[in-house]
């Protein structure tokens, strides 16, 4: 039986080895790391990425499949959702990082399996959410950042994009500030900032390029 540490750096300052360190931090043992780079969660399916593919050939039952959350393996509801049912149905246990959340098939009680299932309905809704907050911060961040484009672009950002997309997701999925700060390793000043002002945040990210 394998653990297997999926990752989807879908841009330049997603630091892979930071996501395995975590991950570790966490308590896994890694057996093996597959990784897809420069991939959309929003428009391309986990089946569709170059390494997504390889996870539905590789995973046997009663492997482990590691992802730093859900939304690694899609930012749409139905790719999220599809996935995880399918792994499941393999015999395969999904686990997240954040949050520590544990998804198999280990349950044949109906009312056990409906609370499953309800709430990878939920994690999979939050995900898209997620994704959809973060697209609307960077739109109007972007537009923020260009009107201000004249102007000193302001103190360098204390986080990155990978961290300010970390943040989004697990405030999205009704973490406290504290507790994120602790699993990026920003401080709570800094969780606050981006909570309270994300299009702020983003615009930060943009000006610095970032």
């Amino acid at each position: 039986m394998s653990v297997i540490f999926y990752a989807r750096v879908s841009t330049a300052d997603q630091n892979l080895d930071h996501q395995i360190a975590q991950a570790q931090a966490a308590g896994f043992v890694i057996d093996e790391v597959i990784a897809d780079h420069g991939v959309s969660g929003v428009s391309t399916s986990l089946s569709e990425r170059p390494q997504g593919r390889r996870l539905f050939d590789k995973l046997r039952a009663g492997d482990t499949l590691v992802v730093r959350w859900v939304d690694r393996l899609g930012r749409n509801y139905r790719d999220v959702t599809d996935a995880i049912r399918h792994f499941i149905r393999q015999g395969v246990i999904i686990r997240t990082v954040i949050n520590g959340m544990t998804f198999d098939g280990a349950t044949s009680d109906p009312m056990q399996q409906a609370v499953r299932d309800s709430l990878i309905s939920f994690m999979a809704a939050m995900a898209q959410a997620q994704a959809e907050v973060t697209k609307e911060a960077q739109k109007a961040g972007i537009a923020a950042a260009k009107s201000d484009s004249h102007k000193y672009p302001g103190k360098k950002p204390s986080y990155t994009r990978h961290d300010f997309e970390a943040v989004q997701a697990m405030l999205v999925a009704g973490s406290g500030a504290s507790f994120i700060a602790r699993e990026t390793g920003l401080s709570r000043q800094t969780i606050l900032r981006i909570k309270t002002d994300p299009v702020a945040a983003e615009a930060a990210l943009t000006r610095w390029r970032l």
